[in-house]
Parts: C-alpha cells; structure tokens; sequence
C-alpha cells in the first residue's frame, strides 16, 4: 500500500480535513485584500485629496481597518456566518475561542481561522470604501463610531443573507461570487446616504481640491487592482480552476474598463486623464466582482466595455443634470465607482452566468438553479434565467433599502452624541486642527522663506535664495 509522504500526513496540527494548499493561498489571498486598504486606499486617499486633508483621509481608512477588525471577531462575524438568529441574521457571539478557530470552517477544507481572517479583510475595506465619501469634513469622533454601528447594523444583514448558506437571498440562488453586492452596492449606497447626512465639504474645497500626489496615487491604484486577484481569486475558498478563471477574468475586465474610460476622456475632452483612468479601472474592479468566476471570458470583456461606458456618463454627464447628484458632495465618486458599478455587475451576472462554472463554484446538488439568462434562453430555460435575474434584482433592491435605512439610522444617532460634521475653522485649516499635525510639515517649513529668484547661467535654472527670519538666521540653498 502506498503511503502519502510525510509532510502530507495528518498530524494534531494538521488534520485529516484540512487541504494545507487551499490554507495555504486562502491566507494569501486574504492578505492581499488586506494589503488593498493597508497600505492601497490609505496611500490612494492620502494621495487624492487636498494636501490639507492627506492625513485625515488617509487615518480614517487606518482606524477604520483596526476597528472593524476588533468588532469582527468580538461580535460580527458570528452574526454575518454563524448559527441562524433570523432569517437575514446570524447570533452574534465572539470568534476568539480556540476550539472554534482550529476547527473546519463552514466551507472548503481550511480552519474556521483562516476564514474569520479572510471575511474580516472584506468587511474591512467596505467601510474605508466608505471613507471615500466622507472625506474632508466628516467629524473623526463621529466616524468612530459610525464603523463599529454600521458594521453591526448593515453589513452583517447583507453578508448573512446573500453569503451564509442559511442566509434567504443565499437559498433563493443569488449569485455574488465575491462581494458585487455585500461590499460595493453596500458601500456606494450607504456612502451616498452618509454624505447626504454629513454635508458636503467647505465651498472652497468643492471649488478647489487638487490631488497632491498623483504617481503615488497610481501607486495606491497598482496595490488596489493587484489586490484583487486575492479579492476574487479567494472566492471559491480552494486552489481551483475556478479561482484560476476568477483571477484571469478579474485583470481583462478591469483592463477593458480602464482603456474605455481613458478613450472616452480623450475623446470628449481632448486630453488623456490619470484620475479617470484609475475610476476605469475601480469600475472595471467591481463590475467583475459578483461574476468573475461563474462567466465565460469574453463576457468579463463584454463587462468591462459596460463598467467602462456607463459610470462614466452617470458621473461626467448625468452627474451634472440631476439635483440630488449634485447637491450630495461625493470627493471620491464612491456612488459611481461602487454602487453603479457593482449593480451593473449583479445585473450582467444574472444575464452571463454559465451553468458549469456556477457547479464548479457552488458545489451544490441544487446548482442547477444558478443559470443565466442568455444561457436560459439558449437552453429553452428561459423561465429558469428569469428567476435567475429576478433574484439578482431582488437583491439589488435588498442592499440599496437597506442601507439608505440602517446609514440614516446610524446617522441620526451618532449626531445626537457628536457633531457629524467639523466645525468651520476645522474645515478651513484641515489635518493640522483635527490632528495637530501636517503631511507635509517639511514643504510647508520652506514656504515660510521669502523667496528671490537668480538666474544660473551654468543650468540655464533659477537659483533660489532662501531668507528666513532673524531666529531661524540665513539659509542659502542652490
């Protein structure tokens, strides 16, 4: 009888269940979408806003990955995929114990551990995702408490319904194969409504607020999109062909978006735009997001023309021409980027889903019922891909009222404790008053020097003396 070699064979600390491979990328694919908010949306946040708001933006995203990771395993976690309360709620209990961490976990052949590890890194950049909407005059104290309140109200809701097994959109057949609907219709949706609560931000800054870094916002942009192969690639909880097609379908949709949105730039305004090209490539992100396993790869280039075009006309044209578009002050597009963007995607799943792809995926005797519509059609189940679309919309529905109810909430209760917004002189004045500090202490150092300008014949450049005040003394620098 062959025997199995020894580093394969089940031991105390490895048991018979676990598949030491699917641990193994499971943990890695969770540390990338870790890395994807710790460092990515920090240095994208930091990077894309007013020098004056470069570390409030960035710290929100920061405490915002701390805290929620704290509620995760004390409470939410338990509530968004653990033992049935209600229909569309789970028991809230804590996820610290050691025989419920080293055990299986409710899906694949990994431990309870790496999964509390690898949802916790979702439910953490949707609220940074958040963030986005809020930046530059939301109240910090407010927002400390907006993050432990609205992952407890909203997110565990939509998580338990739509990716527990015992949730009621998860047994209707609602297809998100990696959080089209729990992470970006919740984010945009909830972000918007917040906004809307909150206030816009001072009028000089919604005149003026100029990215003060843009290549490290590519930067922040690159640790995003490469994150993403662990964001989908995780998705089938096992090193699988699926997840090799989740990852592959991932790059071409974002890649298509990315260039649609860049020839629509160039093409109506004249001039290739970086921050559009980054909003092409966000869309493209999410579009794939509740699809990218389960549809065939011309259909993930199909979606990436969709979540090239459409975003970008709801945010460069109808943006302008609808009152409560622009009354709602949006800094990051989080509506456009997400909420559009991630419907367009749960409606393009119902209608592209491949039947194969969704049994490789689900694993389930019932699988069946997991078609799209263009293959239902296709297949004479046409009455079968409408449910299929019908359940994608249903859901759609469910995200959307659910978080303009639970973030008004939430709002409302927060303002009776806080403040949510900053007062005027914290607007004005940004970091260094709601912080007391600055992002860029050595640039603002050197412009408190006159400057006088001489011209250096040698580099045919001005040369730049710098004269400061008597308790400083003369500093020359050439």
């Amino acid at each position: 009888m062959d025997q199995l070699p020894k580093n394969l064979l089940p031991d105390e600390a490895n048991p018979e269940w676990m598949n030491k491979g699917d641990n193994a990328w499971q943990l890695t694919a969770a540390t990338l979408v870790g890395l994807q908010s710790i460092p990515g949306l920090v240095i994208l946040y930091g990077s894309l806003v007013h020098k004056k708001w470069a570390i409030n933006s960035a710290f929100m995203a920061f405490y915002a990955f701390a805290m929620v990771f704290v509620c995760w395993v004390g409470w939410a976690y338990r509530m968004s995929f653990g033992e049935r309360l209600v229909n569309f709620l789970g028991k809230p209990n804590v996820a610290l114990d050691e025989k419920f961490l080293l055990g299986q976990a409710f899906l694949g052949y990994i431990p309870t551990a790496t999964m509390v590890f690898f949802q916790g890194v979702f439910a953490c950049i949707t609220l940074i995702l958040i963030a986005g909407a809020l930046i530059g005059r939301m109240n910090f104290r407010a927002w400390m408490l907006f993050v432990p309140l609205w992952l407890t109200c909203s997110y565990t809701v939509a998580a338990f319904s739509i990716w527990c097994p015992n949730g009621w959109l998860a047994k209707l057949g609602i297809i998100d194969f990696a959080g089209g609907y729990v992470i970006h219709v919740s984010a945009g949706v909830a972000g918007f409504t917040a906004s809307y609560w909150v206030g816009p931000r001072s009028d000089k800054d919604r005149e003026k607020f100029p990215p003060n870094n843009i290549i490290l916002m590519l930067a922040g942009a690159g640790l995003l999109w490469m994150g993403w192969s662990g964001f989908n690639g995780g998705g089938p909880f096992a090193i699988s062909t699926d997840a090799s097609l989740a990852i592959l379908n991932t790059h071409v949709c974002t890649s298509t978006s990315l260039l649609t949105w860049l020839l629509l730039d160039t093409s109506f305004y004249g001039k290739p735009s970086v921050i559009g090209a980054v909003q092409g490539m966000i869309t493209g992100l999410v579009c794939i997001t509740p699809a990218a396993g389960v549809v065939q790869g011309w259909a993930a280039l199909f979606m990436g023309l969709i979540s090239g075009s459409v975003p970008w006309y709801t945010m460069m044209v109808l943006h302008n021409k609808i009152g409560l578009l622009r009354l709602v002050d949006d800094p990051m597009a989080v509506f456009h980027t997400h909420a559009v963007a991630g419907t367009l995607g749960g409606i393009l799943t119902g209608f592209f889903a491949v039947p194969k792809l969704c049994r490789l995926f689900y694993m389930l005797p019932d699988w069946e019922k997991y078609i799209g519509l263009a293959y239902g059609l296709q297949n004479g189940r046409t009455s079968a891909g409408l449910r299929q679309m019908g359940v994608q919309l249903l859901g759609i529905a469910f995200v959307i009222c659910l978080n303009i109810a639970t973030t008004s909430i939430i709002c409302w209760l927060i303002g009776l404790i806080v403040p949510l917004r900053l007062s005027k002189d914290e607007l004005n004045i940004g970091d260094e008053a709601v912080h007391g500090e600055k992002a860029f202490a050595l640039v603002d150092d050197r412009e408190r020097f006159e400057v006088s300008p001489k011209h250096n014949s040698v580099y045919d450049i001005e040369e730049f003396s710098y004269v400061g005040s008597r308790s400083v003394g003369e500093v020359q620098m050439v």
